[in-house]
């Protein structure tokens, strides 16, 4: 089947100039007719089924792997229910194919090292770290989620990396939730990045993650402030913010875009992350530490940024405030996104020509804004 019917509210960039909006009924709370749908008095469109197709950008092989991705979409939400030991079973046993792809794509060597105190893996290229990164080292964050977050994510989010770019990459195994809470990956990080600043430069340190390692990059950066550390050279924050998950046009159109089964929408107000709650419990979720997006004085101090993000992605609209709060404060950020893809595709999806672009992208960034 090659188009999936699915219901949702679309992008209000999208309907535009199609949509007709009777102003007087909406000043008036009455409901707004428009092609066949509503517009309600809170703003939110109301449409009946369509059909989107899946994204002339994209590669054949990206369409492939959507389809392949279905079967698992299908399981996701019974995964959850799960234990939170079985679900790091069952994500690092759905994963290790993608692993095998990536290390035969990407050649590298791997040692379990403790840095601060803190479990690490170091990766490096097996023709050797080139001439031009000696002084160089990258910190890779992994996703889950701030919970399911296991070897195998961790490798495949720093294996290319280390290949593509030809430096260091020091992989953290930061605590996670439910066993710990915040601060505890960030207090982790920081206890890395403390250990690296002894044979390292700040400025030729960069640091980035994927999914929750996105925002726990964001994260490390405000409290790197509040402990008066000096701030690493560039960071990425990739399919996530500097705070917030679910919010804007794609907390609402994601689901439905990866052909997730209704009902779309949080029943609760969302927190930061995915599945994070336990993580999370003891904190405000609006703390610039939790969320750095909330503070201008945080954010203003960020070192150069860059985005990645997709268009098929919960954290899409949230990725694009980011990026726009950034330049607004006068950061040096970069924005890219990639049309049709999914959340964290290039970590699990290694051998699609979009994931090739992304870590060209990402190692070309961080050798252009770290010092040498």
């Amino acid at each position: 089947m090659t188009h999936r019917r699915i219901i949702f509210a679309t992008v209000s960039s999208i309907l535009a100039a199609s949509l007709i909006v009777d102003a007087r009924a909406a000043q008036e709370n009455s409901p707004v007719f428009v092609n066949g749908g509503t517009v309600d008095s809170d703003a939110a469109v109301h449409i009946p089924a369509i059909t989107i197709p899946f994204s002339s950008y994209a590669s054949p092989q990206a369409k492939s792997s959507f389809l392949a991705y279905q079967k698992f979409i299908t399981t996701y939400t019974g995964m959850l229910n799960r234990p939170m030991s079985e679900q790091r079973r069952m994500e690092a046993e759905r994963l290790t194919p993608a692993l095998q792809r990536a290390q035969a794509l990407y050649a590298v060597d791997t040692k379990p090292t403790v840095i601060g105190g803190v479990r690490t893996d170091v990766v490096t290229p097996k023709e050797g770290v080139s001439d031009r990164n000696k002084s160089r080292v990258l910190i890779s964050l992994h996703g889950g989620g701030f919970e399911s977050g296991t070897p195998v994510l961790r490798a495949l989010e720093s294996i290319p990396a280390a290949s593509v770019g030809r430096i260091k990459v020091v992989a953290v195994d930061y605590r996670q939730g439910p066993e710990s809470k915040f601060p505890a990956a960030t207090q982790d990080v920081t206890a890395v990045y403390r250990e690296l600043l002894k044979t390292y430069k700040p400025r030729n340190i960069g640091i980035y993650g994927c999914s929750a390692g996105g925002m726990l990059t964001a994260e490390a950066i405000a409290w790197f402030e509040k402990e008066k550390l000096p701030l690493p050279g560039a960071i990425g924050i990739f399919c996530a913010s500097a705070g917030g998950w679910h919010g804007g046009d794609s907390g609402a159109l994601s689901g439905a875009l990866t052909g997730a089964p209704p009902p779309y929408h949080p029943a609760e107000p969302p927190h930061p992350s995915v599945s994070n709650k336990a993580y999370f419990s003891d904190v405000d979720i609006d703390d610039p530490l939790v969320s750095p997006i909330n503070s201008n004085a945080v954010l203003s101090k960020f070192p150069p940024t860059l985005i990645v993000t997709s268009s098929r992605d919960g954290a899409f609209s949230p990725a694009i405030y980011t990026h726009k709060q950034l330049v607004k404060l006068g950061v040096d950020a970069d924005l890219h996104v990639w049309d049709g893809l999914i959340h964290a595709f290039f970590a699990t999806q290694p051998e699609l020509p979009e994931s090739r672009e992304v870590w060209d992208v990402v190692t070309k960034f961080f050798d252009k804004h770290l010092d040498q």
